[in-house]
């Protein structure tokens, strides 16, 4: 061929899928198979279900929520149950005990574990690749191995029957370190290589540059800290021997026990009371849970 040759390009080659074809696959790529809903849906069913309960439960009176065949929709609506959870428990104490030991685990969490991860992520020291083999052995250990030396230790140390001694062993977890690093590992080293040539601190790197780009997995983070503080019951039963500093899953189960048979409405009640707050809070930082999740692990 010489480079008086010209190069003859082929015409495109018309389509030969019918247009009613082509408007089916683009309609299953983008809602999916229909047969992928049937099992969601049945999943999304076993899902709601127990809520519904939940809630038609905590209006029903008692003889209504034994009764059988049990009804979903309730035949003489009640409050009867709030009324009794509010009245003889001490619901705003408990309730204030509850959001200070969560806020403060979860803020904990967040500030420790992400200096942790930053320094196991981005820093250079002797001993690094020791420490996170170390916090990865920690992830295996199981809690109650932990409990009595852990309750030995808050008994030495005179915090118990306090909020303190409910907080302060949870303010950093193996977890929420691992979480951190890995999430931190992903952020290109040239940024933290700009601010140390602009003259920042290791702190100012840390505060301006990492923690921006890291929101993500500090929401992740932050939900399940918040989540498992506020759900946690056999730590606080033990170590809080006073009403006064009870939280809501401690005096919800003394109080929805009786002498001879458990007040179902009451405890009904009092778990969609306790089931609201996590609720709320994972609605509000569901994006961000749900990309910090995606993200993390990814290099």
């Amino acid at each position: 061929m010489t480079a008086t040759d010209t190069v003859e390009v082929p015409s495109a080659v018309p389509s030969t899928i019918p247009p009613a074809v082509r408007r089916k696959r683009r309609r299953r790529e983008k809602w999916g198979s229909p047969w992928l809903y049937l099992p969601l849906s049945g999943a999304l069913v076993l899902m709601v279900v127990p809520f519904l309960w939940m809630l038609s439960g905590s209006l029903k009176p008692e003889a209504e929520i034994r009764r059988v065949p049990p009804t979903l929709v309730p035949s003489n609506l009640t409050a009867v149950n709030y009324s009794e959870l509010f009245g003889k428990l001490d619901f705003l104490s408990m309730f204030v005990n509850s959001v200070v030991v969560a806020a403060a685990v979860t803020a904990g969490n967040l500030v420790f574990c992400s200096m942790l991860g930053y320094a196991l992520a981005k820093l250079e020291f002797r001993g690094r690749q020791a420490v996170f083999v170390l916090v990865i052995a920690t992830l295996m250990v199981p809690a109650l191995v932990t409990f009595v030396p852990l309750y030995v230790l808050m008994t030495n140390l005179g915090m118990t029957d306090s909020l303190l001694g409910l907080i302060l062993p949870f303010l950093a977890t193996p977890f929420g370190v691992f979480l951190m690093r890995q999430f931190m590992r992903t952020l290109p080293d040239e940024l933290i290589d700009a601010a140390r040539v602009d003259g920042c601190g290791e702190l100012a790197i840390f505060w301006r540059v990492i923690l921006p780009l890291t929101r993500p997995a500090l929401a992740a983070l932050g939900i399940f800290s918040f989540l498992g503080s506020w759900n946690s019951f056999l730590w606080p039963l033990v170590v809080a021997q006073n009403e006064e500093q009870y939280t809501l899953p401690v005096g919800l189960a003394l109080i929805s026990s009786g002498q001879d048979f458990t007040r179902f409405g009451v405890l009904l009640a009092g778990a969609l009371v306790v089931l609201t707050p996590m609720v709320v809070v994972f609605l509000l930082f569901q994006r961000h849970f749900i990309a910090g999740i995606a993200t993390t692990g990814l290099k």
